[in-house]
């Protein structure tokens, strides 16, 4: 994945997701918000784009995962590339994920995870991912 392109169905890039947000939030079935403990306390930006984009998400029923371990997260991603520089792959803090239509299995789940964290009063579902 290189940072600021579109992947298929994955925006990232504040700048990209806002861009997308704004023209066609119909397209946009999951944001995923990533970051390590301590990131959004540390990074005042950070935080702020956090709460205006749950903010807006949650105005136009836009599924939202706060995802913790970057890390992890950019290796299953096939982001880690060690020809790649670290300062391209920065920015995996927002990711969008398009495709109205989509019917995988796994997006479900994901769906159903979040519905059911909602459920028992977490209005953002946090997935803590692990090193394995």
């Amino acid at each position: 994945m290189i940072p600021g392109e579109s992947f298929g169905s994955i925006e990232n890039r504040m700048q990209s997701v806002a861009k997308l947000l704004n023209a066609d939030p119909d397209s946009v079935v999951l944001c995923l918000l990533a970051a390590d403990d301590g990131d959004d306390a540390d990074d005042v930006a950070l935080q702020i784009h956090f709460t205006l984009l749950q903010s807006f998400c949650c105005d136009s029923g836009i599924t939202i995962l706060r995802v913790s371990g970057i890390q992890c997260l950019k290796q299953l991603l096939g982001a880690v590339n060690a020809s790649r520089n670290q300062e391209e792959l920065r920015d995996l803090h927002c990711m969008l994920v398009t495709n109205p239509q989509a019917e995988h299995c796994r997006l479900q789940e994901v769906g159903t995870y979040c519905r059911e964290s909602q459920r028992l009063d977490q209005w953002v579902p946090e997935l803590v991912l692990q090193e394995r």
